[in-house]
């Protein structure tokens, strides 16, 4: 009997079936935004470590089977835990975000300083785990920090380990995530004699999601505070929406902030995508900073969700944006329940990496670790 070739459509489902194999260890986890994204990506998330224990509660109840552990990155013994935690699984890719504040005023020459030690923590797991890839995103400005000494440092190093390394200033909005981000990505690949190449934006600016096409389904909450598990009150009314709430039928984390009177009478005279400048004088003098009394605007993408919220305010209603208005503009599914006090809460938010966005970095990761990008 003569045995048949394989067919490309069979050749795409053993290549999805192998996506689903490549196990994750992501460092200075969070919530788990980035984790979120490989997981929607086809990947399978053993750890996630970070020094705080709210975003871990969040991100084990959210990642079935994945362990949180609270450690401190900066001491070379928490990798010890960390392997014993993997019982001799496989690390495929490692993932993490460090704090860019990690960095040293020393500047590039003692890269060893001590107050540099949680960017070292990604290089010292790269170096331990020996993972297939390995996906490091910072803020912008790391890039440029030392006239981009720093970032070459990293490169170097990396590189040192085996890895042909590649780095880019991406835009969430290119990715389909409702929000102005701007993020410094750098990707390694094991043994690779080709660099990565970053995905290609799927949006562009005219095409990109705006607030209301995000968040103009979820209840407006102008008579009520709202819940921490209600209902929703309509249909969805946009794809990115019928995305975001999936097979969702419990609406979470939406509960407004009991603002005084004053608040809400100064919102109300700020229009759609204004701000302080557009307050009639002597209102609103308490907060005349960059960013005071700005209203998202309805007809673009937010700024960047930051980890506090009492400075942006939705586009139509006289309130901040909820939990999980600020987590749908960072792309977050609505079955991604968020734990903790409310403070809490919009810091895991606003200090996670959008799940769209690592996501799309996830699925060409793994076009070139199934070797998916040499086939025609």
């Amino acid at each position: 009997m003569v045995a048949c070739l394989p067919t490309r459509k069979s050749l795409a489902l053993h290549m999805a079936s192998k996506k689903q194999k490549y196990n994750v260890l992501d460092l200075f986890c969070g919530c788990g935004g980035l984790s979120k994204g490989f997981e929607q990506a086809g990947c399978n998330i053993l750890v996630g470590v970070d020094f705080d224990a709210a975003p871990l509660r969040t991100f084990e109840y959210n990642h079935k089977g994945a362990k949180g552990l609270q450690l401190n990155l900066g001491d070379v013994s928490s990798f010890d835990t960390i392997e014993k935690t993997l019982n001799g699984q496989a690390v495929d890719i490692v993932i993490g975000g460090p704090p860019c504040q990690g960095f040293s005023l020393t500047g590039p020459r003692n890269f060893e300083d001590p107050r540099n030690k949680l960017y070292l923590a990604m290089i010292e797991a790269v170096h331990r785990f020996n993972p297939k890839a390995f996906m490091i995103e910072n803020v912008p400005g790391m890039g440029n920090l030392y006239k981009g000494a720093i970032k070459e440092e990293v490169i170097k190093r990396l590189t040192s380990l085996g890895y042909k390394v590649t780095c880019k200033v991406l835009c969430a909005a290119d990715y389909g995530v409702p929000q102005i981000r701007q993020r410094l990505v750098f990707i390694g690949l094991k043994d690779s004699e080709i660099p990565f190449e970053f995905p290609e934006p799927i949006l562009s600016e005219s095409q990109y999601i705006t607030c209301e096409q995000a968040i103009s389904d979820l209840p407006p909450l102008v008579d009520c505070l709202g819940e921490e598990e209600s209902e929703y009150d309509g249909e969805p009314t946009t794809n990115f929406q019928r995305q975001m709430r999936g097979s969702c039928r419990t609406l979470h984390n939406h509960v407004a902030i009991n603002h005084k009177q004053f608040v809400k009478d100064v919102i109300a005279q700020v229009p759609d995508g204004g701000n302080y400048k557009d307050l009639p004088p002597g209102v609103g003098d308490s907060r005349k900073f960059n960013m005071a009394w700005t209203r998202y605007a309805s007809n673009k993408p937010s700024r960047t969700i930051d980890t506090g919220h009492r400075n942006n305010f939705h586009y139509k209603w006289n309130r901040c944006p909820t939990v999980r208005e600020s987590a749908r503009l960072q792309s977050f599914p609505d079955d991604f329940v968020f734990l903790g006090n409310k403070t809490q809460q919009n810091r895991q938010v606003g200090n996670a990496v959008p799940v769209l966005m690592a996501q799309a970095m996830a699925a060409q990761i793994i076009k070139y670790l199934t070797n998916e990008k040499s086939v025609s």
